[in-house]
């Protein structure tokens, strides 16, 4: 097992070695005109400033809707406070109805009872 991943490491440098692209001549460089060179140089860098505009505004854009919602999650957390508020009032309000109730009506049933 161990020779087999050594010539497998082995074989992986030896393609990486000759997988290289040659060193391109120079001379090319030299037989452009400026002119176009300096349009190439130009464009590129638009290029370059318009993604780098682009990337800037996806950046804008997600960190709005970032902020978008975490408002929109403080403001349902808001929204189910208030909710279970409103209900622990209303249920300690019935609670409290129903004790009266029944209070009355034990009171209305102790002086029959002792009839």
């Amino acid at each position: 097992m161990k020779n087999v991943i050594a010539t497998l490491i082995a074989g992986l440098f030896a393609t990486a070695a000759f997988a290289q692209t040659p060193a391109a001549p120079a001379t090319p460089a030299a037989s452009v005109p400026a002119k176009v060179e300096a349009a190439h140089t130009k464009a590129v860098v638009k290029a370059d400033a318009k993604e780098a505009q682009a990337v800037v505004k996806a950046d804008a854009k997600e960190a709005k809707a970032v902020v978008a919602a975490k408002t929109e999650v403080a403001s349902a957390k808001a929204e189910a406070t208030a909710a279970k508020a409103k209900a622990h009032h209303k249920a300690k309000h019935t609670k409290a109805k129903a004790d009266a109730k029944m209070a009355s009506a034990t009171a209305e049933a102790a002086p029959a009872a002792a009839k």
